[in-house]
């Protein structure tokens, strides 16, 4: 059975179970969607921005992320559960910029960067970054300027990856808790750039 449809007939169980619960009052479908939307946007990427912002901060810790992902991330004493799967992290910079896609499933690295998207997972996305990535990551709202090399990786069973987003400038003497708050789960896939100080408190 392909993947797609793996998906397609999971998501119609969730759905149909999620409805039993509700018709019988054990759950309500608004605390089921915040509970959802926090995990996605708050606490399943917070891992992966400890990660970026160490990085950002020690030079030292930069190299052993870059040379052996999770025997680095191991020195932060994450919550992130068995990962088994080799991590690749893939460092931004000045006219290099990287983009992962799983273009025959979803793989996708849950415990740095928590819940994948949606559009992640989708035959879309998955198909058209690899031909046209600058096409969809200007769809996405991230414009790279014609120099910039776009470098597109495909996740499998084997590797995955994450982005390391470039330090946005005028943050030299921020902390690295402030840091992490900049880095977001996009920043990580290579959709997005990290936030702006101005853009974060403005």
């Amino acid at each position: 059975m392909a993947d797609d449809e793996i998906a397609r007939r999971n998501a119609v169980r969730a759905e149909a179970l999620e409805a039993l619960l509700v018709e019988r009052g054990v759950v309500r479908p608004e605390l089921i969607d915040a509970i959802v939307a926090r995990f996605e946007r708050d606490i399943g990427p917070m891992n992966g921005a400890r990660v970026v912002a160490r990085a950002w901060v020690d030079p030292g810790f930069r190299s052993r992320l870059l040379a052996d992902g999770w025997s680095a991330i191991k020195e932060l004493d994450l919550q992130t559960g068995p990962e088994n799967t080799p991590i690749v992290v893939l460092p931004n910079q000045p006219g290099v910029h990287h983009v992962v896609v799983c273009t025959l499933c979803s793989c996708y690295p849950s415990a740095l960067l928590g819940l994948p998207p949606s559009w992640y997972k989708s035959p879309p996305y998955r198909s058209r970054v690899v031909r046209e990535p600058r096409v969809v990551l200007r769809e996405l709202g991230l414009d790279l300027p014609a120099d910039t090399e776009v470098q597109v990786w495909d996740s499998s069973a084997e590797v995955r990856y994450m982005v390391l987003p470039e330090r946005p400038p005028g943050t030299d003497a921020w902390s690295e808790e402030r840091l992490a708050s900049l880095v977001t789960r996009d920043a990580m896939i290579g959709v997005a750039r990290a936030i702006a100080p101005e853009d974060r408190d403005g």
